[in-house]
Parts: structure tokens; sequence; C-alpha cells
């Protein structure tokens, strides 16, 4: 409709409509390349700030999906299978996040973090990173300090040395 508009206003005689849709088309024009670019860099260019945003949101997310896993455990008696299983237990307006956000691919499904059971006592979680692999030098861990002592089951791979932020 508006586009209509500003072509009928380009086809006046009246020398006030033509300067009207001029600054109308230069708006709509403007709106299109600042929104186009805030697209590209949040969802589509890797390397730079957004990646590092995204890092740190993913790190801060963990965190929290640490403590509903093991609100899991104490309710349940057991750690959940899946993060699947995970997010159907939680309330319909929970804030824990089990879908990485370092993820930016065009797939039609979120990619879920990747959460593995070692046994029944342990498990690992981590963001794969840019590589889309477990267990590499690029992986984001959680933020939580293990003890020896701990009666968390997080542990971490040998080989990931995750990003410390």
């Amino acid at each position: 409709m508006e586009l209509l508009l500003l072509f009928g206003g380009v086809l006046t005689k009246k020398s006030g409509g033509k300067v009207l849709a001029i600054i109308g088309a230069c708006g709509i024009g403007l709106s299109i390349v600042l929104y186009g670019s805030l697209f590209y860099f949040g969802f589509v260019q890797r390397g730079g700030l957004y990646d590092e945003l995204r890092a740190q949101s993913s790190q801060i997310a963990m965190t929290s999906l640490v403590q509903a896993i093991e609100f899991y455990k104490v309710e349940n008696g057991h750690y959940p299978d899946s993060l699947e299983i995970l997010n159907q237990s939680l309330p319909e307006n929970s804030s824990v996040v089990v879908f990485d956000p370092t993820d930016v691919s065009w797939s039609s499904s979120p990619r879920y973090y990747h959460y593995e059971l070692k046994d029944s006592s342990h498990y690992y979680l981590l963001s794969v990173g840019q590589d889309g692999e477990p267990y590499t030098s690029d992986d984001i861990l959680p933020n939580i300090e293990l003890k020896p002592d701990s009666k968390i089951g997080l542990i971490f791979h040998d080989s990931s040395t995750g990003s410390t932020l």
C-alpha cells in the first residue's frame, strides 16, 4: 500500500508530492539497509564481536542449564537421557535455554547443546563451537568450578579445553 502511495506521489503534478515521495523512498531505502545490516551482522557473519557475544550468551545459558539438569536429577532420581526430555519437563515459561545460540546455520530446527551421559552419575555438557564437533579446542564450557568432592555430575572431557571467556 505504501509503495502505491509512493508511486502515486512521484507521478503527481504537484511539486510537494514529488518531494514527499522522494523523502519517503529514501526513508524506506534507509530502513531496508539498516535492518538488512543488523540481520547480517547478528545472524550471518562469522567472526568478530557478535561471535564473542554469542559465546558469552552460550556460557551463561549452559551455567543455568547445569542447575536445571541437577534439579531434574533431584526430582526424578536420575539425569535426563537427553536435553529434549529435560526441555519437555521444564515449565512452559521457563528461562532455561537448551538450544545453542552459537549455531547460526540456516537449519530448520535449532541445535541443542551437546549433552552426553557418561554413566548414571556423570554427564558432559558443552557448546560444540564453530566447528560443530564436540571435544575440540573451540568448545564452550559452562562457567562452573568443579571441585574434587563436588556433588555435581558435570564433567569436562580431557580434550575439551573450552573457551575461557
